[in-house]
């Protein structure tokens, strides 16, 4: 064991002397946490809200049929099942339930999470099932039949692995899996993408294509749009470079000529090329963030005439784009308020309209288009303390409401604001504030990520409004650099050694609350998970004077071995190598595992995990709180022994989860 990690053994994830000491922390923490009147009512009140039948069912249109995964408190596990659009509009459509997960999971003793489906179109009849143990991202691939209503037998099958499976007819798939030795990635995903033949033994499946081992992943896509149908295949060499190939009638692939950090799609004709960079093309540089589109056919012979569709400025970003059958709709952020565009192509160019029905301090979300058929699409909506909405509308139609979910939580006279901290370098960052009626001053919950992309945007949450906001507390949400909030140049300021810009800048949103005076540094929490735990992990050992309680979720915090453990080196276009000396230098200087000390004024702080977590490995918060013990520090610990990265693998655990951690925050930050 090295000297410098004594702590090393608690990355074996099953292994006996591990799994004991997580027992013992658990039994610790729950001990402390779990149990009083408090505790259970906020707990049985989460889990009414996550199976109530009155929530809104969220639906997938696939030939004639809306398709359904469902959980509740009779079916832990989940259903999946169907029904037609002018049954889906009653109170209580009638479903045909197609798989009963929880009966599946009790024939076969196994814990099974659903993880989605593959239908092959047009026939809608046969799926590519994906069920996970415990909630790993690893699943096993099996061929269902949705008119039998049953797996196929003797159809295609895979066993668990990171696999990537799709359809190209009825009788061959694309996969990517484990193959043998060599044929993964060193972030654990596939490196070889083959063509398997219904019948035949996947050993004699044939080879699509082969990246390196230092790739993130490769994976192979057929379109079977009519008229329109192609073969992709992607070499993802980084988490935001990838090279785009088309695959030609005779398995040779072509190029297609657009910058590695542009995400592409084909629709029908039309090229469209999302810029992370600025990429000049003749005389013309388009800037990143810049959606672009082009003919497909004529771009791939050469010609360059491209279409501006977006342009970022310094307030407004694309945060996404969905196709109907003849238009396009932008879902686009101004200072993190969503609006959307309906863009027409036609003989004279492009046009525009505005989609209309999005309210202020709302989200909306096209959920589902039927690109193949129609110009339908299905949008949903929610706010801070406005419940979901779904809508079916036709581009240049009315909309219709189908579905209104009820309200979880009393949200009667609270305030939602908008507001701006000033970073240490002088950059704006935007945040949001849930005021309960009392007002400000009281305990106050930060909830920030700031990485991947990733945007946190205004919505409804149950769980949040159940256990912090109905009991007066002040809810938080940062819109840190890192995030895509306001496009790539937002996501990559704080990328590698500018990391510390987005710690910087959640550390400016916490003093600018005291200094609003909306609460103060003993009654502010904050909590994150994942990348997030990695902040609030920052946040515990750089700024621990700005909290009063902290939680840490599913985190990364050793960032010595990050790229070591599970899917970690598919990050490191992220954070960095470690392994490179001058990468290390500007990561230890953050990384929680390293710099823990003690003597330091840090606050109360639960660490949350799951054993089921293959994305994040547990070891890291096993290892931090084990090195903060021996420091002197008091720190509660809870693992779920299933659950994946979600840290939950059904609506009993997640309510559970919730309990413990609204329960911490508050006995720590209302007394």
């Amino acid at each position: 064991m090295p000297a410098d990690d004594p702590y090393l053994w608690l990355e074996d994830v099953t292994g006996e002397d591990a799994l004991a000491w997580v027992r013992a922390q658990n039994e610790r923490t729950l001990g402390a946490l779990s149990g009083s009147e408090e505790f259970e009512a906020l707990r049985a009140g989460v889990l009414a809200a996550l199976d109530s039948d009155e929530r809104i069912p969220y639906v997938r249109r696939r030939g004639e049929f809306l398709y359904n995964y469902w959980q509740d408190a009779e079916h832990p596990r989940g259903l999946w099942r169907r029904t037609t659009l002018d049954s889906y509009r009653d109170e209580r459509p009638d479903w045909q339930v197609l798989l009963d997960l929880d009966a599946v999971a009790a024939a076969e003793g196994e814990n099974w999470v659903w993880k989605g489906a593959a239908v092959l179109r047009p026939e809608y009849r046969l799926a590519l099932v994906q069920l996970s143990r415990g909630g790993a991202d690893a699943v096993v691939v099996r061929e269902f039949d949705l008119e039998a209503g049953d797996f196929v037998s003797g159809g295609f099958s895979l066993p668990e692995a990171k696999s990537s499976v799709g359809w190209l007819d009825a009788d061959r798939v694309f996969v990517g899996t484990d193959f043998g030795p060599g044929t993964l990635t060193s972030s654990g995903y596939p490196r070889v993408v083959k063509e398997w033949r219904r019948g035949t033994p996947l050993d004699t499946a044939t080879v699509v294509y082969a990246g390196k081992t230092d790739d993130v992943w490769n994976r192979a896509h057929h379109d079977s749009t009519e008229g329109f149908e192609r073969t992709f295949v992607r070499r993802a060499m980084t988490f935001y470079t990838a090279e785009k190939f088309l695959r030609a009638d005779d398995g040779g692939l072509v190029r297609i000529e657009v910058p590695d950090d542009a995400e592409t799609d084909v629709h029908r004709e039309w090229l469209l090329i999302g810029l992370r960079t600025p990429w000049t093309v003749g005389a013309t540089t388009h800037p990143a963030g810049a959606l672009l589109a082009t003919p497909f056919d004529d771009f791939l012979a050469g010609g360059r005439e491209l279409t501006t569709l977006f342009t970022p400025d310094a307030h407004t970003s694309l945060t996404g784009h969905v196709w109907t059958r003849n238009h396009l709709v932008l879902s686009i952020l101004r200072d993190v308020q969503t609006r959307m565009e309906v863009l027409t192509p036609g003989p004279d160019g492009w046009s525009r309209e505005p989609l209309a029905g999005v309210r202020e301090f709302e989200t909306a979300d096209v959920v589902g288009t039927d690109p193949h058929q129609s110009d339908e699409y299905l949008i949903s909506s929610s706010g801070y303390t406005v419940p979901s909405e779904l809508r079916l509308g036709h581009v240049g139609g009315e909309v219709e409401v189908l579905k209104r979910a009820p309200a979880f939580f009393d949200a009667e006279g609270m305030t939602v604001a908008q507001h701006f901290a000033t970073s240490d370098d002088g950059t704006r960052v935007p945040y949001f504030v849930v005021t309960p009626p009392g007002g400000p001053g009281g305990p106050t919950l930060l909830n920030a990520y700031g990485g991947f992309e990733v945007s946190l945007r205004p919505g409804y949450n149950s769980a949040a409004g159940l256990g912090w906001l109905s009991r007066g507390g002040t809810y938080v949400v940062a819109n840190l650099r890192g995030g895509g909030e306001y496009g790539p140049e937002w996501h990559q300021s704080a990328l590698r050694e500018n990391r510390s810009r987005a710690y910087e800048d959640c550390a400016a949103v916490a003093r600018d609350l005291v200094a609003r005076g909306i609460t103060t540094p003993e009654r502010l929490g904050i909590r994150g998970g994942s990348n997030g735990g990695l902040l609030v992990g920052v946040m515990l050992t750089r700024y621990p004077e700005l909290f009063g309680a902290i939680v840490c979720q599913v985190p990364l915090l050793d960032m010595k071995r990050y790229h070591l453990l599970l899917a970690g080196a598919s990050w490191m276009a992220e954070y960095g190598d470690p392994d490179e000396p001058a990468d290390w230098e500007f990561i230890k200087e953050y990384s929680p595992y390293q710099n823990a000390r003690a003597g330091r004024p840090y606050p109360p702080t639960l660490f949350m995990t799951s054993t089921r977590d293959d994305r994040v490995h547990p070891g890291h918060a096993r290892k931090m709180v084990a090195k903060l013990h021996d420091l002197g520090y008091d720190v509660p610990y809870h693992e779920n022994i299933e659950g994946g990265h979600g840290a939950a693998a059904d609506n009993e655990q997640s309510a559970f989860m919730w309990a413990l951690t609204y329960t911490f925050l508050w006995d720590t930050l209302a007394e």
